[in-house]
């Protein structure tokens, strides 16, 4: 069974997909980026801004399904430049506490010049 989760602040998409759907007990985020909101216009900053704004979306799409950031298992993240990963990776490490997800990072290719998007599984038990 599936079921689809709306952002809860109806976030403007860039595509066809929904923001998460459960599957199980499993809940999987497609990929977010600093978008505002309301709007769904890019909002620019530094690696790091980026990063934790990205990141707040992923919580909100998490606490909508009744579940925290401490279930994230696994996140996969999408830098526009590699030679960012440092400071991406203290920005990222400082928003989670206790045990990190599993990750992987890579270099791409992002829509409208973003700087970073990140996709996550949650383990919502």
């Amino acid at each position: 069974m599936k079921k689809e989760i709306r952002h809860p602040d109806k976030q403007s998409h860039t595509g066809s997909y929904s923001a998460g759907v459960i599957a199980g007990d499993f809940l999987f985020i497609s990929g977010q980026g600093p978008l505002d909101l309301a709007s769904g216009q890019v909002v620019r900053g530094t690696i790091e801004e980026e990063t934790l704004l990205t990141l707040s979306h992923i919580k909100k799409i998490i606490e909508a399904a009744g579940a925290s950031t401490d279930n994230i298992v696994k996140c996969t993240v999408h830098l526009k430049d590699i030679n960012d990963f440092d400071r991406y990776d203290k920005a990222y490490a400082s928003f989670f506490s206790g045990i990190l997800p599993a990750r992987t990072t890579v270099q791409s290719v992002l829509w409208d010049g973003i700087k970073v998007e990140i996709d996550a599984i949650v383990y919502l038990k």
